[in-house]
C-alpha cells in the first residue's frame, strides 16, 4: 500500500523533495524550525541523525505521554 505525506512545513526547505531514507539520515536540522546549534546540543546527547531522534527513549516516552494527556480523564 502506497502512502503520501506532506511534510513540506515541516522540513527545511533542502530536505523538502528528499526520500524518507534521506531525510531520516539527515540531521536533526533538517526539521523546520532546528539550527546547526541544535545539532551540536543533541550530538552531545548521541543524537546525530533525524532518526536517532525520533527512536530516542526519552524523546519517544514523552511524545506518548503527550498524546495521552489529551485521553486521560
Amino acid at each position: 500500500m502506497a502512502v503520501s505525506i506532506e511534510l513540506g512545513k515541516a522540513l527545511d526547505k533542502a530536505y523538502e523533495n528528499a526520500t524518507l531514507d534521506e531525510v531520516l539520515a539527515a540531521p536533526p536540522s533538517a526539521l523546520a524550525g532546528l539550527t546547526d546549534k541544535h545539532d551540536e546540543l543533541l550530538a552531545g546527547m548521541g543524537i546525530k541523525t533525524i532518526r536517532d531522534l525520533g527512536s530516542n527513549k526519552y524523546f519517544a516516552t514523552a511524545g506518548v505521554l503527550v498524546a495521552l494527556s489529551g485521553k486521560v480523564g
